[in-house]
């Protein structure tokens, strides 16, 4: 695990910040790395690396585990019962409590497999300002008029506030009111009676309310409703529906990302918006929006991951498979650690890359991975910033081993430039010498 615990060393120290504990883990030995940037977790006194890490937990657990959840965290990480889970879907996760220096804390586990098949990544987040949030929505929903309109497991509108809301709308249309426009947006969770079924209704339950959240998330000024067990509508409100394409595009991107990486819902949306030359009615928007879904879904149901529909039938003349299967575990560690951003990894050795979905999305990529990646992203490059962008790459390789944030301009498909800050590193080999390049862009505000 030499080489690996390097990179991801690296890749942690820079962008490990979205959980408080991560765990690098051989299936095979149990051997384990652990990253933490929370003091309140070293309190357990888990040792940094080791050979016994399913031993580990459940010792580990019976000093700090509420009693109540005790017996499921032992359960969960259990090697048989992990592997189970993440041979089914790839991804698990589960909320317990933990009692640290005192204090209850509710703390949510998520576990990946990695794509090399040979690690797992087990992290734990700090969960309880959430959870207390939650707890604070079902106390506000206490009075009989807002239980009425309130979902109580999403904190967000039901059924009956969708259809008081859709009937003002329709009383506006037959009142005839002037500059009056609307769109409705249809979604629906992908998978989530397998879910229920095969992983228990508690994490069909955590999945809504990442749904929920995602929706919300994406329709920042507009009413969201869940109007059933695995629907959500969208109602847009005059700032969103001047954006409707892009927020649309944006809920579908999310979702792809989701779906490679297993860290997140996937979800089917449709879109349709009031046309008053075709006599709608509220209800004539919502069918259509509900048939764009469903053809959404399809397509999603149909769709294979990019990884595996992109890769040239020549590829093992470019780079060896131990080689991009390793590329591909760093690859999916970094992606998940880092969250938002352009994410883009290159073995040195091969000039073979891998870059993240957002990026072929926003760019017009061709691939997820690319030969000459140098080559291939300069294309993109300002023209008048070009020369700024390889000088900072070449003293990157050659000297720093750190990309320091700079900024240069990049080119949509449509012919228009965004800028972009970019902060990255370089993976050195036992000899010191560049074997992995990567790093993650973000869109400057």
């Amino acid at each position: 695990m030499a080489i690996d615990q390097a990179a991801l060393n690296q890749i942690a120290g820079t962008l490990a910040r979205h959980f408080d504990v991560l765990f690098y883990v051989e299936i095979r030995t149990g051997q384990y790395v652990l990253y933490s940037c929370s003091d309140t977790y070293r309190i357990m006194g888990v040792p940094d690396e080791g050979d016994h890490f399913f031993a580990m937990v459940k010792k580990t657990a019976q000093k700090c585990t509420h009693p109540n959840d005790l017996e499921m965290v032992i359960r969960i990480h259990d090697r048989g019962t992990l592997l189970e889970y993440l041979t089914l879907d790839r991804h698990y996760s589960a909320v317990f409590r933990l009692i640290l220096d005192g204090k209850v804390i509710h703390t949510r586990l998520v576990s990946i497999m990695c794509d090399d098949d040979e690690h797992i990544i087990c992290a734990l987040e700090n969960v309880e300002d959430e959870y207390k949030k939650a707890e604070e929505v079902k106390k506000n929903l206490q009075s009989a008029e807002r239980m009425a309109r309130m979902d109580e497991l999403t904190g967000i509108r039901n059924k009956n506030a969708f259809q008081e809301y859709s009937a003002e709308i329709e009383e506006k249309i037959r009142n005839g009111k002037k500059d009056f426009h609307f769109g409705v947006v249809v979604c629906d969770v992908n998978d989530l009676k397998r879910i229920n079924d095969t992983r228990g209704h508690s994490l069909g339950d955590e999945m809504i309310q990442r749904t929920s959240r995602m929706i919300c998330g994406v329709y920042k000024h507009s009413p969201v409703f869940r109007t059933g067990g695995d629907e959500f509508s969208v109602v847009l409100g005059e700032k969103d529906f001047e954006q409707r394409d892009y927020l649309l595009e944006l809920l579908r991107r999310e979702s792809a990302s989701n779906k490679i990486t297993h860290t997140g819902p996937v979800v089917a949306s449709g879109m349709a918006v009031y046309e008053p030359w075709r006599g709608d009615s509220f209800s004539t928007v919502y069918k259509r929006a509900d048939s764009e879904m469903y053809e959404n879904k399809k397509y999603l149901k149909t769709q294979k991951n990019i990884q595996n529909s992109v890769m040239p039938n020549d590829l093992d003349t470019i780079i060896p498979k131990e080689r991009r299967r390793k590329l591909d575990g760093l690859f999916g560690a970094f992606l998940t650690m880092a969250g938002d951003g352009y994410v883009y990894l290159c073995d040195m050795r091969y000039d073979f890359s891998r870059w993240s979905i957002q990026t072929i999305n926003d760019f017009g990529m061709e691939s997820e991975y690319l030969y000459r990646a140098g080559e291939a992203w300069s294309k993109y490059v300002h023209p008048d910033d070009l020369e700024q962008y390889k000088r900072v790459v070449n003293e990157t390789l050659n000297v720093e081993g750190e990309v320091m944030p700079f900024h240069y301009r990049v080119r949509k498909p449509d012919g228009s430039y965004v800028t972009i800050s970019t902060k990255g590193f370089v993976l050195t080999d036992e000899n010191g010498d560049p074997e992995y390049f990567g790093g993650i862009m973000l869109p400057d505000d």
